[in-house]
């Protein structure tokens, strides 16, 4: 026996589709043929394997940027949504600043994920200021509260699509409007709401997106950042002229083949899946509710992800109800990339750190069923009424 066939043979039920998602079997099977028959690179273009390889990047390029109705060059792959938000943050930072001569004000929101609030961060220890707004009760930036932010010399704002934690979506195109009225430069990280929610960037006009394959069931490793707009970056790393100067080293083909179907796969069928997902997470929610008392519910129901669940249990021990928990559901209390810190989401919506650590994130994936559902409320409540 396999460590794999071993060590998955009672697996626990699957809520945390969030964190990760499995490679679609459609991806694998058209990602295949680049792994061995047609391996060349495609920045070598004086044989036909690079020339073939090129030509598959192009394509895949041209699907994603359709969904986005944008134009092809300005899709920029990377190795995920983090990488895509290091050099859209980073890379505008510090562009503008050496065109100005000076570092600027910066935007962003108290819940976005580290792979934004970190280098915001840095950017503050190199210069630039730096305001974090507080969301409201429901984890939604108020839009009379970002317009009272802005300062002169305000460049950059950050609010992400839709949040890890609690799948709350900001309302994306106030913000777009606004800042375009400001003159300030909008990026959203996108990777929770790509491949869930309709983006026509002609219509909500964000100037930075990025996005990544592996939370929408395709490849890890791979992502891309969106500049529909001419932007100064400067790059992160040098050492070639790829992906517009801005982005060097050899594109992984099979990667990015991976990222375009896994997009159009998403985006085929994008309402009735999102029906099917927001009805069998309202089932997961009644039946919770039907048999624990006091469950808060983190976020606003009404503008949230179609496949996200984030509950709190109040008066119970976090750490004894995770330990319980662990060897038969898996799901988490906050972002995967926490290393189980408390969340700072749930704190900044006004949960005590009790409260945070006694959470739930759960998360379905499209082959949920309604039996593992039923499971779950039953092992969910037998702990929770158990520590009660």
């Amino acid at each position: 026996m396999t460590f794999s066939s071993r060590s998955m043979k009672n697996r626990p039920l699957a809520f945390d589709y969030q964190s990760s998602t499995p490679c679609s079997q459609k991806v694998v099977e058209a990602m295949l043929p680049y792994w061995e028959e047609f391996w060349g690179n495609p920045s070598s273009r004086q044989n036909r394997l690079g020339i073939h390889s090129s030509a598959a990047v192009s394509l895949a390029r041209e699907n994603i940027a359709s969904v986005l109705n944008i134009e092809p060059e300005k899709v920029i792959f990377t190795s995920g949504a983090t990488e895509s938000n290091n050099l859209a943050l980073l890379g505008h930072a510090r562009a503008k600043a050496l065109k100005i001569g000076r570092p600027g004000h910066l935007i962003t929101l108290q819940t976005e994920h580290h792979a934004v609030l970190d280098p915001m961060r840095q950017l503050q220890k190199e210069g630039f200021r730096l305001t974090e707004l507080k969301p409201n009760s429901e984890g939604i930036l108020p839009i009379d509260l970002l317009r009272q932010s802005f300062e002169n010399d305000t460049f950059l704002v950050s609010v992400m699509l839709a949040n890890n934690e609690i799948g709350v979506i900001q309302p994306i195109r106030e913000i777009s409007s606004l800042c375009k009225e400001h003159g300030v430069t909008f990026h959203t990280d996108a990777a929770q709401g790509f491949g869930y929610l309709p983006l026509d960037l002609k219509q909500i006009n964000v100037d930075l997106l990025s996005v990544s394959a592996h939370k929408m069931y395709g490849p890890k490793g791979v992502g891309a950042l969106i500049i529909s707009n001419h932007l100064d970056i400067l790059p992160l790393h040098w050492g070639g002229g790829q992906e517009n100067g801005l982005r060097p080293g050899t594109i992984p083909v099979p990667l990015v083949i991976g990222l375009a179907k896994a997009t159009e796969i998403a985006y085929k069928q994008l309402n009735s899946r999102n029906e099917s997902l927001r009805k069998l997470r309202n089932q997961f929610l009644e039946g919770l509710q039907s048999e624990i008392n006091n469950i808060k519910i983190n976020g606003s129901m009404e503008n949230r992800l179609p496949h996200n669940l984030n509950i709190t249990f109040s008066g119970i021990n976090g750490n004894r109800l995770h330990r319980e928990l662990r060897p038969l559901i898996a799901c988490s209390s906050g972002s995967a990339c926490s290393a189980g810190k408390t969340s700072h989401v749930l704190l900044a919506i006004g949960r005590s750190t009790k409260e945070a650590e006694a959470s739930l994130r759960l998360s379905l994936g499209r082959n949920t069923k309604i039996h593992e559902i039923n499971n779950a409320i039953e092992i969910i409540s037998k702990v929770v009424n158990r520590l009660n």
